[in-house]
């Protein structure tokens, strides 16, 4: 990655933790779940307005470090208006970009969220970037134990 690109997605991440995006309750959500990362000490609870099938609306709250913060306000931004299947798709794009493991293909249909292909480099930060995806699944799959990324 060159040193101009790097540093604009250093920017858009930077960005979205000191401004992110959803960091609310949503009046009309029917259901959320809380994660917890014990390594970094990132908390956060996702909200969700399901509707059928669909994600009405999204929220989040916590407290994390930065990459943990921007991930889940670009993740309320990209999975807004999909349905289950398709948050569930992007989340597995995601893990499979953070981890190393995506295709140039899987990488650009995440859009922005394609700043946290860096993350791969950082085993210990893969926790913090994936611990709202992983509260957004078991909110859509209305389960009511904490998530831990341990």
């Amino acid at each position: 990655m060159s040193g101009d690109l790097g540093e604009l997605y250093q920017e858009i991440i930077l960005e979205h933790s000191k401004a992110p995006r959803n960091f609310r309750k949503p009046e009309t959500a029917n259901r959320q779940a809380e994660g917890y990362n014990p390594l970094c000490g990132d908390r956060c609870t996702v909200y969700v307005d399901l509707d059928g099938d669909a994600i009405k609306e999204i929220g989040f709250q916590g407290s994390g470090c930065a990459i943990s913060r921007a991930s889940a306000s670009m993740m309320t931004q990209m999975v807004k208006g999909k349905s289950k299947a398709e948050a569930t798709k992007l989340f597995e794009q995601f893990h499979n970009l953070v981890t190393g493991k995506a295709q140039a293909v899987q990488a650009s249909d995440l859009g922005k969220m394609a700043v946290f292909g860096g993350v791969s480099k950082f085993p210990a930060r893969v926790k913090c970037a994936t611990l709202a995806w992983h509260t957004l699944q078991s909110a859509l799959e209305d389960k009511h134990e904490t998530v831990s990324t341990e």
